[in-house]
This record gives structure tokens, C-alpha cells and sequence, in this order.
């Protein structure tokens, strides 16, 4: 068994507002990766499984090594479908919004979100979530992925019986790559647990993995090993390394969307090494990643430098700087943090 972390009343009102509602659009934050898609999805088929009518919206392109995911191909995407979202969430009863804490987090498709007249459900596990415009806050930063927050829900809900194994290789999905495949987050006994269940659903998790890590191009491990080679900075007073990717060297190596994906973890594997931050050049901004080992905080370092955040080990952020002057800035707020690195 698992414990019981969502709050009763919580539970109670996200199960109202569920039944109640006929039509259902379910929202993930812009650039989704496998905790948003895992967690959204779960929840359309879930959603499907008590004859609700539900749509996924995505305020961007996701990532192909995440497009086998059952459900992917009917989600509408925002950026390439902007009509056809407006007229959705002006008619919809009931909004989920999974994997994001604060409005911001859907890029362009804030306003929208935000003006809709439909109620809004939070199903999200980052910390310090923006309470405004919730009409329940489904939050627990101590789990380490939405989806798994998600199996719970549904759970308490009393709709286990309901998670069919494609619901099930979602709530997977999302486990598995908000944890590095259970490599960090993820020591506590209960995940391990709902993964059994999982697997009692019919998922075959050793494929999901293969799915997901194994169906990358050559030109993204070329990409890979030539960042490693040539652009990959150790800062060994800070015990920090650094990886810059410019728009020239994505053009070089054909990059596509998610190919980067991982890039950040890479130097955890050296010697010393406890903060990792990856660089890539977009078309108007600097998309940041951020990674640590053991208890020094990345999310701070987002929020404060990068307009961004997420958790202890793991962050995201941009600049609109220039790459170049995005590098410099982070060569000079090291120093800030030198202590905490060499405590």
C-alpha cells in the first residue's frame, strides 16, 4: 500500500469538479517533456476510461523519442493550432493543469489560460506554486514526478481499476524521466510500489525505456560527443562544468527538437563534479538547464539568475541575453555560490 499524501478535502473537491464536468481540456507546460506528456496523457485516458470527454493542449511541439506515447497524435498544439485551442478552452468545463506551478510556464498560451471562465485543477509537484487561479492546488514537491501524483489522484479518486496499460506506460514514462531513469529522486519504497502495479497493468518497462532512450539520431550522439570534446568547460574551483550550444552547431548536426535532451547530466559522471548547466541557443532567447548532486540547490540558482526554477536537483531557465553574454553571466555569479559548492 501507499500512503495517503493528497489531502482528503483536496482529493474530494478534484473529484466533484471531475464528475461534474462533461468536456475536460488538460494542460502541460511549453517544451514538454516526459513527466508533462506522461502525466497529461495518464490523465486522458483515464478521463476517456468515466466517458469524459477530454483534450490534451500542448503550448508546443513535444520532442519525437516521446511520440509513441498512445494519445500524443490527438493533442492539440498551441503554436501550430491557436485557434482551435481558443475556441477548446471557451467551451470546456474543467481545466487540468499538470507538471507547472505558475501560469508563465505555458509561454503564449498564459492569457488564454488564464481568461478562461473554466475551474482550474493544479496536479503539479514543484515548489512554491502560484495559488491564484486554482480552484484546487494539487501540490507535493516531495514526490518527485507530476505523473506519479497522478496515479495517486487517480487512485483516491477509486478509479484504480480504471488505469488501463496505456494510462499505465504514461504514468511510467513520466516516473522514469523525471527521476533519470530512478537515478536520483527516487529513493523511497513507494515508487517502487507503484511501479509494481504498473507493471501488473501490462507495461513492459524495459521498453518504455528502449522508446524513450534508445531511438535517438546519429547526428545527435555526433552532437553529443563533439560538445563533449570541444565545448564542455570544467570550472574545478566551483566543482562545475558547463556545455554551450550555439544555433550554428545545431544547423551543423541537424538538430531536432529534444536531441539535447540529457546533454546536462553528462558531467554529474566526472570526478567532482556536483552542478552541471547546459546552454542552448534559441531563436530569442537562451533556454538553461540546470543540474546537482547532493544538497546544493539549482532551483535557487533559476529562479533568482535565470527566470526559471523546479527542484533541488533539477532546474530550467532562460536569458534573454546573448549566448555570449548568458556564459559571462554565469562566470561571474559562480563566485556567489562557491561555498555552498565546496561545503
Amino acid at each position: 500500500m501507499i500512503s495517503k499524501i493528497i489531502a482528503e478535502d483536496k482529493v474530494i473537491k478534484a473529484k466533484n469538479l471531475i464528475y461534474d464536468a462533461e468536456k475536460i481540456a488538460i494542460i502541460a507546460h511549453a517544451g514538454p517533456d516526459g513527466d508533462a506528456m506522461g502525466s497529461s496523457l495518464a490523465l486522458y485516458h483515464f478521463l476517456y476510461s468515466i466517458n469524459k470527454e477530454a483534450t490534451v493542449v500542448y503550448p508546443d511541439r513535444f520532442p519525437s523519442f516521446l511520440a509513441w506515447m498512445q494519445g500524443s497524435d490527438k493533442a492539440l498544439i498551441h503554436s501550430e493550432q491557436p485557434e482551435a485551442v481558443k475556441t477548446l478552452l471557451s467551451e470546456v468545463d474543467l481545466i487540468l493543469c499538470v507538471d507547472f506551478n505558475e501560469p508563465s510556464r505555458v509561454g503564449n498560451l498564459k492569457d488564454l489560460l488564464i481568461n478562461a471562465k473554466a475551474d482550474k485543477v493544479l496536479i503539479d509537484h514543484h515548489p512554491e506554486p502560484s495559488t491564484d487561479i486554482w480552484k484546487v492546488a494539487i501540490s507535493y514537491p516531495q514526490i518527485a514526478s507530476s505523473s506519479e501524483i497522478v496515479f495517486r489522484l487517480i487512485c483516491r479518486i477509486g478509479h484504480a481499476a480504471e488505469i488501463n496499460k496505456y494510462c499505465a506506460e504514461c504514468i511510467y514514462t513520466g516516473m522514469m524521466t523525471d527521476t533519470g531513469g530512478f537515478t536520483y529522486n527516487s529513493n523511497n519504497t513507494e515508487i517502487y510500489y507503484i511501479i509494481g502495479e504498473l507493471i501488473r497493468k501490462g507495461i513492459n518497462k524495459d521498453e518504455i525505456y528502449s522508446k524513450v532512450f534508445n531511438t535517438y539520431t546519429a547526428d545527435r550522439m555526433r552532437l553529443m560527443g563533439y560538445l563533449l570534446a570541444n565545448k564542455m568547460r570544467i570550472f574545478p574551483e566551483y566543482k562545475t562544468a558547463l556545455i554551450v550550444l550555439s544555433k550554428a552547431e545545431q544547423e551543423q548536426f541537424n538538430f531536432q527538437r529534444g536531441d539535447s535532451e540529457g546533454f546536462v547530466n553528462l558531467p554529474l559522471s566526472i570526478e567532482g563534479i556536483i552542478f552541471t548547466v547546459f546552454f542552448r541557443e534559441d531563436t530569442d532567447k537562451v533556454k538553461i538547464s540546470l543540474r546537482s548532486q547532493g544538497t546544493f540547490n539549482v532551483n535557487e540558482v533559476a529562479s533568482k539568475h535565470f527566470n526559471g526554477g523546479g527542484h533541488v536537483n533539477a532546474s530550467g531557465g532562460e536569458s534573454y541575453l546573448s549566448l555570449e553574454e548568458t556564459e559571462n553571466l554565469f562566470e561571474r555569479i559562480l563566485p556567489e555560490y562557491k561555498d555552498l559548492l565546496n561545503k
